[in-house]
């Protein structure tokens, strides 16, 4: 079943209220970030997490001058320490200096409490910071690059999104890289067994792969969902049976329609064997839709469009008393106006 909500009016009621004070059937979002404000000229690439203690985190990039990929751009963030309901002003996590920062993709430590944010400059030099207080603080920048890189890669990114932690403990960051002068595009994981104190390289995902997320299934083996340059408009799915050391070669999934975009993908721990997966879903960056799936990803039954309009990159969490967030780019005449977070409640993807 596929439903759509209305943007407008859970708008007017967050704004008058101040909170989301919806009924569990209904649906609030209102703009986290918005373009051109905060000394900023546009904020893209969200990634939204939940932390050890039970708090949001909405990471992205701050594009200073213009909505350019390269440039000066800083990571940024605002935290929520009430389900979403109030956020912290914009914090700066590291400035670009003139240069890009950018694809941030977190991961919890539930072992030790602790955030890891991998992240690139440039796309050329990979590093990781760490937070230690869930995410009021955190550690200056430890470049990983020889860690992660390939020989031949020029072009590397992690994420956009977040990382996992599975069952075993290992911490596990989807990436992509691009070689032979751009035209080799291949997805990949990187993972730790320390705590993020040392990296490795893991499987790979190709040909013409690219930005992807990961969610460990219901026995063990790991989903990667993968933007594909194939021609055919359709996510891509690897597994692997080895927690993230190999890949089954990617396979198209004909239910997930998309138009060459980042997506993200997460582990829905209130249901078993549930995905939920974000993405726009059509032939254009329009049609915001958050769907559900009961399976491991083999079939996806709910669906919700969280907005008709143009939109682009998203970031989904989820709460253990089943809600549902979705931090994702949006607007009126562009995607890129705003973030805008998304929350409801997981039983708007199950009703029948």
């Amino acid at each position: 079943m596929l439903r759509t909500l209305s943007l407008l009016a859970p708008l007017s009621l967050v704004f008058l209220t101040g909170a989301f004070a919806l009924p569990p059937e209904d649906i609030s979002q209102f703009p986290l970030f918005t373009s051109g404000k905060e000394n900023y000229h546009t904020f893209r690439i969200p990634s939204l997490l939940v932390t050890p203690k039970g708090n949001l985190l909405a990471i992205c990039e701050g594009r200073k001058n213009n909505s350019a990929d390269h440039g000066d751009i800083d990571l940024v963030m605002k935290r929520s320490t009430d389900g979403g309901l109030t956020w912290s002003k914009l914090s700066v996590l590291i400035a670009g200096g003139g240069k890009t920062m950018g694809n941030p993709c977190p991961v919890a430590d539930k072992k030790t409490g602790a955030i890891l944010l991998p992240f690139c400059l440039d796309n050329k030099i990979v590093f990781v910071m760490k937070s230690s207080d869930d995410g009021l603080t955190w550690s200056k920048p430890a470049d990983i690059t020889r860690q992660v890189m390939k020989a031949g890669w020029s072009w590397y990114a992690t994420g956009p999104g977040v990382g996992i932690q599975t069952r075993s403990g290992r911490l596990v960051i989807p990436c992509d890289s691009k070689s032979g002068g751009g035209k080799v595009r291949e997805s990949h994981l990187i993972y730790s067994d320390n705590g993020g104190e040392s990296w490795q390289i893991g499987g790979l995902a190709a040909p013409l792969c690219n930005e992807c997320q990961v969610a460990e299934l219901s026995n063990g083996y790991l989903h990667l969902n993968i933007r594909s340059y194939r021609g055919n408009n359709r996510r891509l799915v690897a597994i692997s049976k080895d927690t993230g050391e190999t890949f089954a070669d990617p396979v198209e999934d004909s239910s997930l329609i998309e138009p060459v975009c980042q997506a993200s993908l997460i582990h829905h721990e209130g249901i078993k064997g549930g995905l939920l997966f974000a993405n726009p879903a059509s032939l254009k960056r329009e049609k915001m839709t958050v769907r559900l799936s009961r399976d491991d990803g083999k079939t996806w039954t709910g669906a919700l469009v969280l907005y008709p309009g143009p939109s682009a990159y998203s970031s989904l969490a989820a709460l253990p008393n089943g809600t549902i967030y979705c931090l994702y780019e949006q607007g009126l005449k562009g995607a890129y106006e705003t973030l805008t977070l998304a929350r409801f409640h997981t039983r708007l993807l199950t009703q029948e």
